[in-house]
């Protein structure tokens, strides 16, 4: 495994937005939020975001989540996007479809902004033009849809570019979040999260 480029840990807390919408999978955003709250919110702040303002969304196991945090782009240093299945039916195809939160994606780029995307999550990022010639993977059902729409499809559970993290399928965002947790607050504290979860990470960190 890779050692994360060196960054210096950040005066405030890091401020992660997952962005969630309807039929979103549970385990796809669950495992990067429960890493991240071992951290502590002194080192690390969270916040379930739409891109329809505050509102229920209701998962794709039915389960209901209030989000209240506005979509605010600018006052995140990290924004994941999880997966919603994938193929006719899925939350995925109903969210690019209706191409409201492929553009907030592609308006949100900014220099300082990590674009994360766990299992078809990366689909939207690549909806939005964010993944085209880039080193990336998602869940394998929609690995060659993600080469012909232009990703560079490479090996690794997590694939880290910088600005653009992504990940494999559903149980790869607990390895995304220890990931990111360790590039920007150090490996003992990745290492702390990994004992808490009595989890060993798998796979390999592909950092381009």
């Amino acid at each position: 495994m890779p050692s994360p480029s060196a960054q210096p840990r950040p005066a405030r807390p890091l401020r992660v937005h997952t962005v969630l919408y309807d039929g979103v999978e549970e385990q796809d955003f669950a495992g990067h939020i429960e890493v991240f709250g071992i951290v502590g919110e002194d080192r690390l702040a969270q916040s379930f975001v739409t891109v329809d303002g505050s509102r229920r969304v209701t998962t794709a196991a039915g389960m209901e989540i209030v989000c209240r945090d506005a979509w605010a782009p600018r006052s995140a240093d990290v924004i994941i996007v999880p997966g919603a299945g994938y193929g006719d039916g899925s939350g995925i195809q109903r969210e690019i479809r209706r191409g409201i939160l492929p553009r907030a994606l592609a308006a949100a780029r900014r220099d300082g902004l990590v674009l994360a995307a766990v299992c078809s999550g990366t689909m939207l990022l690549s909806a939005a033009g964010l993944t085209d010639g880039r080193p990336c993977t998602t869940h394998h059902v929609a690995l060659e849809d993600l080469r012909a729409q232009g990703g560079r499809v490479v090996g690794g559970r997590v694939v880290d570019d910088g600005d653009l993290v992504t990940c494999g399928g559903v149980t790869s965002g607990i390895d995304l979040g220890i990931w990111l947790v360790e590039r920007f607050l150090g490996p003992d504290t990745a290492l702390l999260t990994e004992e808490v979860l009595e989890y060993e990470r798998r796979g390999i960190v592909n950092s381009a």
